[in-house]
């Protein structure tokens, strides 16, 4: 059994716990958290499980690092704090661990990271002997290992564009809806996440992983960027009130170009109320989806609709990249140490999950 720790147990963490549990080639040896209230608590009640694990969670990382885990779920949080989880997840390595996170936006795609940041990763492989691999939904496989199998079924492909359509009144984390994301502040505010270049930093490697995949030889990466205002006062259970005609919905695209036209898009459509943008994209139902559509002959579309956590979509999402990183832990360890991406890690069947409940 490979023992594997989790660290953080937020929306992703809470889904980690759930997966290292039910896997069988892993033992969960222990749970890092940053919340000394939290420190203490069984991983099971931190997983939501109802049920006991026998992992008590601690705020000691150096501690339980100090142990070799032969693997480490980094699922703290990286969007406002990237050189803290970079340096974390460094630290991981140089013990020697598999460490797999979604917290690393620079890193999905390695080959073209910066290089101060792949030579730090790079170096604590050489020190330790550890490997990481970044992943995640969107940007995850909803934009890599998913459009490029789908791709393969196409007998003209003129474009392959993937969406994340959702309504963010479902996502729990407040913060990162109303200021990273602008929802319910004035239409002269500028959210950062669609703040120039930035789209581009977070999903731009997706779009070169899959032109790499594809042999498509990109001339440039484009943004665009569209903000509906509320036509009125919504009030959402999760999240309280958001005001006429403050930021109601976001649509972005991050445009891979290929011969002068965009052949290779990766689009977001968020919305804190179905009302607002109705002539925008929309999942078929619920909350949200994530959507690959293959523009060509055939023309073919698929939707993936994930449910966790008493049927909500965005912890669906979270448990589906909980997933993806998971299930390539054994894997990891039997490769050469190194830095890995999503065209390196295979997407393999559940073997020996079938029925098998977490823990």
């Amino acid at each position: 059994m490979i023992s594997a720790i989790v660290w953080g147990t937020g929306n992703v963490g809470r889904a980690a716990i759930r997966a290292v549990a039910a896997h069988p080639a892993l033992r969960l040896a222990g749970v890092i958290v940053h919340d000394p209230g939290k420190a203490g608590r069984d991983a099971g009640d931190l997983a939501g499980l109802g049920r006991d694990l026998g992992v008590a969670a601690t705020d000691d990382a150096g501690a339980v690092l100090a142990e070799r885990p032969q693997a480490v779920v980094y699922a703290a949080s990286g969007d406002i704090r990237p050189d803290e989880a970079l340096a974390d997840v460094v630290s991981a390595i140089r013990a020697g661990a598999v460490v797999v996170t979604p917290a690393l936006y620079a890193l999905y795609d390695q080959r073209g990271a910066p290089p101060e940041t792949r030579r730090a990763v790079l170096d604590a492989v050489a020190e330790g002997g550890g490997s990481l691999f970044v992943s995640g939904i969107d940007p995850g496989w909803g934009n890599d290992v998913l459009p490029l199998l789908v791709s393969g079924l196409g007998g003209v492909v003129d474009a392959i564009r993937c969406q994340e359509i959702f309504d963010y009144s479902a996502y729990d984390q407040p913060d990162a809806v109303r200021y990273l994301v602008g929802m319910g502040q004035p239409m002269d505010y500028e959210p950062p996440m669609v703040a120039p270049t930035v789209p581009t930093m977070v999903w731009g490697g997706q779009i070169r992983l899959m032109a790499r995949a594809l042999d498509a030889e990109l001339d440039e990466i484009r943004e665009t960027v569209e903000r509906r205002p509320l036509d009125a006062d919504v009030t959402t259970a999760a999240m309280g009130g958001f005001e006429k005609g403050t930021q109601g919905a976001l649509r972005f695209e991050v445009q891979g170009i290929v011969g002068g036209e965009p052949r290779i898009v990766i689009e977001h459509v968020t919305r804190i109320d179905p009302s607002c943008a109705p002539d925008w994209p929309s999942p078929p139902d619920g909350d949200g989806a994530h959507r690959v559509i293959i523009e060509g002959a055939p023309r073919i579309e698929v939707t993936v609709e994930a449910t966790d956590e008493n049927g909500n979509r965005a912890a669906g999402g979270n448990a589906t990249a909980a997933g993806r990183l998971v299930g390539a832990i054994d894997w990891l360890v039997d490769a050469e140490p190194g830095l890995y991406d999503a065209l390196d890690v295979p997407l393999r069947p559940a073997a020996g999950k079938l029925g098998r409940e977490a823990g």
